[in-house]
């Protein structure tokens, strides 16, 4: 097994892991350049990130990774808004979510931190990806952010945390071989309470059809609250993903916080199938992102979309909701939350 670099963990120091809806100094976006993450369908994907920006930019700064052409693309859509940043930080893919850094809240007077995980493109399914891997130790250094190495592989969307100690997660993403081959459950939750400072963990199963992802979390259930999860599940049967969310979905009715209280579980509908050239594609309101006073919603322009956002503007009375168009996002196989990393406040 992988031994951390540093001795000293962000549990042993006071940090830990905020939870998303907490205060924002800036969200991270990674400008779209690879073709082929969108094959044959690249061309609207600029535009969906400039309209992401902007929306994003009304509530709170944002900063942008990029280089070469697709920095000169951002420069020309996105420069001129009022707080955004663009960065030159060079990048494989568009996926800051899952190869960007996990940024942590310290004590009073502590050094700004981040988390560096190793990052190897959902098991080596898409190299090349050592530019992106390398992005959390750019940001530290741009930042001045101490970086703990935990040296395993672990991606951002595969966490969803409450802020007080619990982190949702699923069995078949974090304890899939093509990531950390030998790595056992409790040495899985070492590492989240170590590196994160979780206190409780909640496994799910299994993830959602057309998910190269193995199981992210945010594709199935987020924390909206200390205790309050919402939870995707299909009401059709007949369809694929009926039962792997149902058991999600009984697991976690049976599931309580750090503190042994038990759950409020929402249940969230899926949109219809959506397929792009034959393929499923993987498509989940599970994906929103929490800003400062917004929630951006994915849309895949089907009935269940308005039902989406009510639920969703009801478990955040305080904030805005703004749907964002996300159909042919989803044919790269995410949507806004995959694209974004959030940056607490200290």
């Amino acid at each position: 097994m992988t031994k951390p670099i540093d001795r000293a963990t962000p549990l042993s120091l006071g940090y830990r892991m905020a939870a998303e809806w907490a205060p924002h100094t800036r969200t991270w976006l990674a400008w779209p350049h690879k073709v082929e993450s969108w094959p044959g369908n690249f061309e609207p994907i600029p535009r969906l990130y400039t309209e992401l920006a902007r929306t994003l930019a009304e509530f709170e700064p944002v900063a942008i990774c990029a280089a070469g052409a697709a920095l000169e693309q951002a420069r020309q859509l996105v420069g001129h808004l009022t707080g955004v940043t663009l960065f030159e930080v060079p990048t494989n893919d568009a996926w800051m979510r899952d190869h960007g850094p996990t940024f942590l809240v310290g004590p009073k007077g502590s050094q700004p931190a981040l988390v560096d995980w190793g990052y190897n493109a959902w098991g080596g399914k898409y190299p090349p990806y050592e530019l992106d891997d390398a992005v959390p130790a750019k940001l530290a250094a741009l930042l001045g952010r101490r970086r703990f190495i935990p040296g395993i592989i672990l991606e951002g969307g595969a966490i969803d945390p409450n802020g007080e100690g619990t982190i949702l997660t699923t069995e078949e993403c974090l304890l899939n071989p093509n990531r950390n081959p030998g790595l056992s459950k409790p040495d899985m939750e070492r590492y989240l309470r170590d590196f994160l400072g979780a206190r409780h963990i909640l496994w799910l199963g299994r993830g959602i059809a057309g998910d190269d992802t193995d199981g992210h979390i945010d594709e199935l259930a987020r924390f909206v609250g200390p205790r309050t999860v919402v939870a995707a599940l299909e009401r059709d049967p007949g369809d694929e993903n009926y039962e792997p969310l149902a058991e999600n979905f009984r697991r976690l009715q049976a599931m309580q916080d750090q503190s042994g209280r038990p759950l409020e579980v929402i249940p969230l509908p899926m949109p219809e199938p959506l397929f792009f050239d034959g393929a499923r594609l993987p498509a989940s309101y599970a994906n929103f992102y929490i800003a400062n006073g917004v929630v951006i919603v994915p849309q895949f322009a089907v009935a269940t979309d308005r039902e989406a956002v009510e639920i969703l503007a009801k478990v955040f009375p305080t904030r805005q909701i703004r749907p964002l168009p996300a159909r042919e996002l989803a044919w790269g196989l995410g949507a806004f939350h995959c694209i974004t990393q959030q940056e607490p406040a200290l």
